[in-house]
């Protein structure tokens, strides 16, 4: 599916990458895991990554 959006146009990996920052601002790493299929220290880091403190 991936490539077939892709070969129109539609940049899918930007998406899929906003929308895991926006799930894991909201939830702990192991729930964000769980609903998105991901191993644990996967989502730790997308959890780490969404919390940063970008006023520095």
């Amino acid at each position: 599916m991936t490539q077939k959006l892709n070969r129109h146009g539609v940049p899918v990996r930007t998406a899929r990458n906003a929308a895991l920052a926006a799930l894991a601002a909201d939830l702990p790493s192991p729930i964000l895991a769980d609903v998105t299929g991901t191993r644990r220290h996967i989502a730790l880091r997308w959890v780490a990554y969404a919390r940063c403190d970008w006023a520095e």
